[in-house]
């Protein structure tokens, strides 16, 4: 364990240097950056609306002039990555890789972390403080906790689009990432111990998500969705919790409701997994003793201090209360910088946003947080620096699940933004880096974490890990892109939201229901024993797929669009 905490302090260590590094390299190249807004140097864009006619310019400076001045290019997002790779790495590519490399990492790392320190604990303790019937617990706040992440990039992908590609494929990438790869694993590595799942369970979860797929594919097809239609598709996954609850009654099962820390309790975050959760905080404490002890106090106020830049934004903005986290000056900054922020985020979405309204948003907000802080303050009062408060936990919670999510969604923002201009750099469909990149990215938490609890959680733990591999997708898929298209097409109400034609989005549903077939007929064949033909069949099919991205990304096969 102490080797676990030394390895978790030493990549935190590189993870926040790395930060500071891009974090300095982008403010310097915006302040001594002093290019006008000048027109492209030919006319070879004046009919290209999706940013593509650079790859026509011979040089760098020319390529950079086009991303500055042409209107697609720029980003809806903070960081224009594409001004990074070309103006600021214009002579140097390779670097422009690896720092934009380094920018997917910790924005996956920072979606995770912010998903798991801040998101999922106010949602468990919301839950437990409102007293939500198990159910709802287990078959709506757990695949929320756990699925954060696509939730939220599925959301900015049809936001920032306008047809929603890189959602769609994130999360259908995710769902089929999981139940293939780690249903395979946990089959693979479980098929010596002859461990035996429970039909009923598995065959309704599967049943359902094909029946959750074969109406998605239907909306593909139609092209287009209405703000009812996207509602009633949503609306599903109600029907799917009536029925855990039917098969809950009728066959007396004692279903086991478990949190976010106890389903995978070998998952911290994406990249930093393999740490009890449990045991994190003081681990993390002994951690960090260690280094101060065996290198001296420098090193450990070093990394206090280069851990400021990825923990205070969010520790100052999201209201936390719990034990190991409780503050009061903290919390009583925190209450008054979230109001701030929302108003910033608020007024940065808005393109057509006035100065002067601009600024009574600001003005408002602080008002606001001064109002909530001067509560706060109060509230407080009789509460020690140590000790979190025991009345209006509910308000202290919300806060900081409202706020868990605002940092999800700016992170999320990032990395969809980041997506789209790796593509466009490549000539690769972003669609592709979804379902493949994203989706291992995403997803990396939930290998580590079930593959972990079926190792060494025995038979319940194997049962509970094969119900989340296929529970959280579908949660994903008719709540996720459920809400990303009554969001859309309520922007558009009463006309339909037209959904763009994508020949991945077919191909990836074809091969994930067919994984969902094939698991749904080997495994009853086998009398619902984990068998080796069927991990290897999951395997099987989802590198075919693997296979079929690779060759259209390198040219070597094309489909009709």
């Amino acid at each position: 364990m102490e080797s676990l905490a030394s390895t978790k302090v030493l990549l935190s260590l590189i993870l926040n240097t790395s930060f500071i590094f891009l974090l300095s390299l982008h403010l310097i190249t915006n302040l001594l950056s002093v290019t006008p807004f000048t027109k492209s140097p030919n006319t070879l864009d004046q009919n290209d609306d999706a940013c593509t006619a650079f790859h026509h310019y011979p040089d760098y400076e020319a390529k950079c002039t086009y991303i500055k001045s042409h209107i697609p290019c720029h980003p809806k997002a903070y960081i224009n990555f594409l001004e990074i790779f070309f103006c600021t790495c214009g002579r140097f590519p390779m670097l422009g890789y690896t720092i934009l490399l380094l920018w997917f990492l910790l924005l996956i790392y920072l979606l995770g972390n912010t998903a798991s320190d801040y998101f999922c604990p106010a949602l468990e303790n919301l839950s437990r403080v409102m007293n939500l019937p198990p159910t709802i617990t287990g078959a709506i706040l757990l695949p929320l906790g756990n699925g954060a992440n696509d939730v939220f990039e599925s959301i900015v992908s049809f936001a920032q689009s306008g047809s929603g590609e890189v959602g769609l494929n994130t999360v259908l990438g995710g769902a089929f990432f999981i139940s293939s790869i780690v249903v395979g694993v946990i089959c693979i590595t479980g098929a010596s111990r002859e461990i035996v799942v429970d039909k009923t369970s598995f065959v309704r979860d599967v049943v359902f998500f094909l029946f959750s797929l074969g109406l998605l594919l239907l909306i593909i097809l139609v092209g287009r969705i209405n703000f009812w239609v996207a509602i009633c598709f949503t609306m599903v996954y109600l029907v799917y919790v009536f029925v855990i609850s039917i098969t809950h009654f009728f066959y007396g099962k004692k279903e086991r409701v478990v949190s976010a820390k106890e389903e995978f309790v070998e998952m911290d975050d994406p990249l930093l997994g393999g740490v009890d959760v449990e045991n994190y905080v003081s681990d993390e404490k002994f951690g960090r003793e260690e280094w101060n002890g065996s290198n001296g106090n420098y090193l450990g106020l070093l990394l206090k201090v280069l851990e400021l830049p990825l923990y205070l934004p969010r520790r100052l903005t999201i209201p936390a209360v719990s034990e190991e986290r409780w503050s009061r000056p903290i919390a009583i900054t925190s209450v008054f910088l979230a109001p701030i922020l929302i108003a910033t985020l608020w007024n940065t979405q808005r393109e057509d946003m006035g100065s002067k309204t601009s600024l009574i948003i600001y003005i408002t907000s602080g008002f606001v947080g001064i109002v909530l802080a001067s509560c706060a303050f109060l509230a407080t009062r009789q509460s020690s620096l140590m000790s979190p408060p025991k009345k209006c936990l509910v308000l202290w919670l919300a806060g900081g699940f409202v706020m868990s999510i605002t940092w999800i969604y700016i992170v999320a923002e990032e990395l969809v933004s980041l997506l789209s201009s790796l593509g466009i750099i490549v000539g690769i469909s972003p669609s592709i880096l979804a379902v493949t990149l994203l989706a291992w990215g995403n997803s990396t938490g939930d290998l580590v974490g079930n593959v972990a609890l079926a190792t060494n959680g025995g038979p319940d733990g194997v049962q509970i890990a094969i119900s989340g591999c296929y529970a959280g997708p579908l949660f994903n898929t008719l709540v996720g892109l459920g809400l990303s298209l009554v969001f859309s097409s309520w922007s558009v109400y009463p006309s339909s939201f037209v959904i763009r034609r994508d020949p991945c989005l077919y191909e990836i549903m074809g091969f994930l229901m067919g994984g969902l077939l094939w698991a749904l007929v080997i495994l009853p064949k086998k009398n619902m024993q984990l068998n080796r033909l069927l991990g290897g069949g999951l395997l099987a099919i989802y590198f075919c797929f693997v296979f079929l991205q690779l060759a259209r990304a390198l040219g070597w096969w094309t489909s009709a669009s």
